[in-house]
């Protein structure tokens, strides 16, 4: 069983509302030193597979179809090995 640890965030140079108002809200709170706050996503897919390029390929896929919006949003992902219990 493998887990896939997958970070989508905005592309650089999409505007990032949520971003700006918690880098606002930061610095209102006394975190001066904050100059930006980009805000994505984080997800955590467990795959019943143990052939890692095939979770790669099924990941990718994945990220492509439905996890992502490839026209604002890049993604990255790891793959590791998981030996907690199932769901």
């Amino acid at each position: 069983m493998l887990l896939a640890k997958i970070h989508v965030t905005l592309k650089p140079g999409v505007l990032d509302p949520q971003g700006e108002a918690v880098g606002k809200g930061l610095r209102a709170m006394g975190y001066d030193g904050v100059a930006a706050v980009r805000v994505g996503k984080y997800l955590e897919v467990m795959l019943d597979l143990d052939d890692r390029e095939e979770a790669g390929r099924q990941v990718e896929e994945m990220c492509r179809r439905l996890l992502a919006n490839p026209v604002i949003e890049e993604y990255r992902y790891s793959l590791e090995a998981y030996a907690g219990e199932r769901p």
